[in-house]
């Protein structure tokens, strides 16, 4: 098959003697004037740029410079893996997964402009310098800015999920971004030279790319998968830009591109929260509960369950939160959702009797003690709840039922003995009180329970046993 004798390209099949591509035959229409023959290029990037015409790399390099000189004026320390580096480095913006997704998102923003250390950013600078003054010359100064923008995106992103919680810095991410853009629009670009004046470029960005990515996994605490995830990125702008948008002047173009991966990105940050963020914001939630901070962790496992509204043991915790700041009616919705979610979840049973009995709701706590029995006929729980149910209505009779039934179940249930005997001083049956009474002194002293056995002991007449518990009591009341 022929090539053209002019830029070198293939000539497609049946070309029937002809030397020169349908590209060259545009060009040359092109510099005799011929408007009709519009020829849709790049930038040529062998023309270096003076210092003048590159601001958006030189802005880039200030910002990270300054960024770094006052970070060891502030660190009083200049090496990559110093600990007051790295703590400053975390408290400014590198991007840490619990921080980042927990709904700090501007640090994949700021990732980009902090180092771990002058060596860290003599690499890159000069990295950038090279590349950056390159791709500024062939896509023009606000199509490059957005390119290293969303490629560094691109690349905390891939590097939050490859590995969440190690803190990541630098420009790197962003400058594999620019080097993928590079490498797809000179294999796939259209210039106003011969390919073959490209291809020594060409090499030498793809060198650039292949030894860095195997030094980073040479090296382990370099992080390849920012490196990956711009590279990524920036191949699939710079194809989209040389196939779509390749002249510097069709605005609209390139602002659809960018945008496509601006949505990749978008879609990045809405898999992480869902991913990870959810996650997050119920651990902190929890340990706020546990503070004792009932305010703070309902705020946090409001915005776990936002996220995902599935979890059971979210919804759990959030109830907890609700009981504790006897918000009872909120208390109870989220307890009905965990129900909903597991419909054998006794816990959830349990704990909404509980609340329904906080409420004075005796009719609702006695249904949903019975349900929890439906689910466990042996839950000494369900027992329970429905004897303090009765016990509450002054259903003696049916309360002293289900207290037996609780201490079958298990005989150390807590003050079941105690529960026993109150319905049994209530029904008369003052010697099966007592005996319930003695049972629950096994289990330790209280003086609830010696109060009650006094007044059993004088029911039946026996003042000298009563007189003995009273003094118990009185001791131990004392004692505490």
């Amino acid at each position: 098959m022929a090539n053209c004798v002019q830029c070198g390209r293939q000539l497609p099949p049946l070309s029937f003697g002809r030397k020169l591509c349908k590209w060259c035959v545009q060009h040359e229409a092109a510099q005799r004037g011929d408007d009709s023959a519009i020829q849709r290029v790049e930038t040529a990037p062998w023309v270096r740029p003076q210092s003048s015409s590159m601001p958006v790399t030189q802005g880039i390099f200030g910002i990270n410079v300054a960024v770094c000189v006052a970070m060891s004026l502030a660190a009083g320390a200049t090496v990559l893996g110093d600990p007051a580096w790295l703590e400053l480095g975390i408290r400014l913006g590198a991007n840490y997964g619990p921080y980042t997704v927990s709904g700090q998102w501007w640090r994949l923003l700021a990732y980009m402009f902090i180092h771990g250390g002058l060596l860290h950013i003599a690499f890159n600078m000069w990295c950038l310098w090279n590349l950056g003054r390159l791709a500024e010359a062939v896509y023009g100064h606000w199509t490059f800015g957005a390119v290293y923008i969303v490629t560094g995106l691109a690349a905390g992103l891939n590097s939050l999920a490859w590995h969440f919680a190690v803190p990541s810095v630098g420009a790197s991410g962003a400058i594999f971004g620019v080097a993928g853009a590079l490498i797809a629009s000179f294999y796939l670009g259209e210039f106003s030279l011969p390919r073959a004046a490209m291809s020594g470029t060409l090499r030498s960005v793809v060198a650039f790319v292949g030894y860095n990515l195997f030094l980073g996994a040479a090296i382990t605490n370099t992080d390849n998968a920012a490196h990956i995830g711009g590279l990524l990125m920036g191949l699939l702008l710079g194809a989209l830009i040389a196939r779509v948008a390749p002249q510097q002047d069709d605005v609209l173009r390139r602002i659809a591109v960018l945008l496509v991966g601006v949505l990749i990105v978008l879609g990045g940050v809405t898999w992480l929260e869902r991913s990870y963020a959810y996650r997050l914001h119920g651990q902190n939630g929890v340990n706020l509960l546990n503070q004792g901070k009932m305010d703070d962790a309902v705020a946090e496992l409001q915005k776990s369950v936002s996220l995902r509204p599935d979890l059971v043991a979210t919804h759990s915790a959030l109830a907890r939160a609700y009981i504790a700041k006897h918000d009872f009616n909120n208390a109870a919705a989220e307890m009905k959702r965990v129900i909903a979610l597991n419909p054998r979840n006794e816990d959830a049973y349990y704990r909404l009797g509980l609340i329904y009995v906080a409420e004075k709701n005796l009719s609702q706590a006695q249904d949903t003690f019975s349900e929890l029995l439906k689910v466990d006929p042996t839950s000494a729980d369900g027992h329970n709840g429905l004897a303090d149910t009765f016990a509450n209505q002054r259903q003696d009779s049916e309360a002293l039922r289900e207290y037996k039934q609780v201490a079958a179940v298990d005989p150390s249930y807590q003050s079941v003995y105690y529960n026993m005997g109150i319905m049994q001083a209530r029904l008369k049956l003052y010697d099966d009180a007592i005996a319930s009474l003695l049972r629950q002194r096994q289990a330790g002293d209280d003086a609830d329970n010696e109060k009650l056995l006094a007044d059993v002991y004088d029911a039946k007449g026996m003042k000298s046993e009563a007189a003995d518990a009273r003094q118990k009591a009185a001791t131990l009341e004392t004692s505490h």
